[in-house]
């Protein structure tokens, strides 16, 4: 795990007033913060993009930068998301509770981004979006990471858990790793020049993917030995 992914978390919990405590019976390292916290200060990245396109501080291509501002968040989200359980796991930071707020802001960033490029792009045109998402392999894989987050947005409640099953539930979600990887996918394929920042992020979805695999792989290991 990334060590500055950490760092980053960690100065959120900080700047949020989060007071860290021990669980004497798990001996995780939990937060006293409201998840509404999360929320309020995660879309402050949006609200503040927005104020200096209406202010017309974006630079020469505005739409772009907004564009591309809104899924950055938005994927920066979705490593959070994914980062917790190995948190959780190798250092022993429960923040499990906000799992669900993070999923979320990671959905919101990603409608508000695809809602830029549909409405304020291309103006509602449907037969310019259309071939866009078939003949253009970063937005089909955008346009994939988008149709996956919004079924686990919408499953994302309790009433859900209880329709569908526990199961059936954790099966569902687990393609949020599908999500990540279209994103990250979808990210290099949009600068095509190949820069620094956008294969750090996809080796950061990759490490986390990776993570995932590796315990699911040591659970079954211990069944069949426990077998």
């Amino acid at each position: 795990m990334p060590a500055w992914i950490c760092g980053r978390i960690s100065e959120a919990a900080m700047a949020l007033g989060a007071r860290e405590t021990g669980s004497r019976r798990t001996g995780m390292v939990q937060l006293r913060i409201s998840p509404l916290a999360v929320y309020a200060v995660g879309f402050i990245p949006a609200v503040w993009t927005f104020y200096l396109g209406i202010i017309d501080q974006l630079g020469a291509d505005p739409m772009r930068v907004l564009e591309q501002t809104l899924g950055l968040w938005a994927l920066r989200f979705l490593i959070i998301t994914l980062a917790i359980t190995p948190l959780r796991d190798l250092f022993g930071y429960n923040f499990v509770r906000y799992r669900r707020a993070f999923g979320l802001l990671c959905f919101y960033y990603t409608l508000l981004h695809l809602t830029t490029y549909v409405v304020l792009d291309q103006n509602l045109n449907i037969a310019v979006i259309l071939n866009d998402v078939f003949k253009r392999p970063f937005i089909t894989a955008g346009v994939l990471s988008f149709v996956v987050l919004t079924l686990l947005a919408i499953t994302s409640n309790n009433m859900m858990i209880h329709r569908m099953g526990a199961a059936s539930w954790i099966k569902l979600h687990r393609f949020v790793y599908l999500a990540a990887a279209a994103a990250a996918v979808h990210f290099i394929l949009l600068v095509k020049s190949w820069p620094m920042e956008p294969l750090v992020y996809f080796a950061i979805v990759m490490t986390l993917l990776a993570c995932r695999l590796f315990k699911r792989i040591r659970k079954r290991r211990r069944k069949l030995v426990a077998i």
